[in-house]
């Protein structure tokens, strides 16, 4: 199901494979992709994830995922991140992918314009979704179509 990921990288970073993690039909988990978003000098500036598939939890959890160091922020290193994410999905199979991001998170939704998505929605999370349990209530939903 995995594949190789050498070829995550482009001039001024490249997505270091840090783990991978199976799916889980009973929990409704699709198989992971955990990697450090590294500079080419190798320092690590952040980390990003790439969920393999489409669900319920993934609409409002998103399939890609990504955090960069506050000294490293504003250099769109999460945006390049989530683009090089976009070259495994297609390899992947899939079609589109979903980011979300909280409401008043300006940096991501920047993250995701510079990436090209296109805002879905903003939605309320179903009364069971686990996100509740941190205190969020609402994602903005983005679509990047492969």
């Amino acid at each position: 199901m995995f594949i190789n990921t050498d070829f995550l990288r482009n001039d001024e970073i490249r997505l270091e494979l840090e783990k991978t993690v199976d799916g889980d039909l009973e929990k409704d988990w699709v198989p992971a992709y955990h990697f450090f978003i590294a500079n080419k000098e190798g320092a690590r500036m952040g980390s990003c994830d790439l969920r393999i598939g489409h669900n319920e939890k993934l609409y409002f959890g998103g399939n890609i995922g990504y955090r960069v160091e506050e000294e490293y922020r504003g250099n769109h290193y999460a945006g390049k991140a989530c683009l090089l994410l976009f070259e495994l999905a297609r390899k992947h199979g899939l079609e589109y992918v979903i980011i979300t991001c909280n409401p008043d998170n300006v940096a991501s939704r920047k993250t995701c314009e510079y990436a090209g998505g296109r805002l879905l929605e903003t939605a309320q999370l179903p009364p069971d979704n686990d996100m509740r349990e941190k205190g969020e209530t609402e994602k903005c939903i983005f679509r990047f179509d492969l």
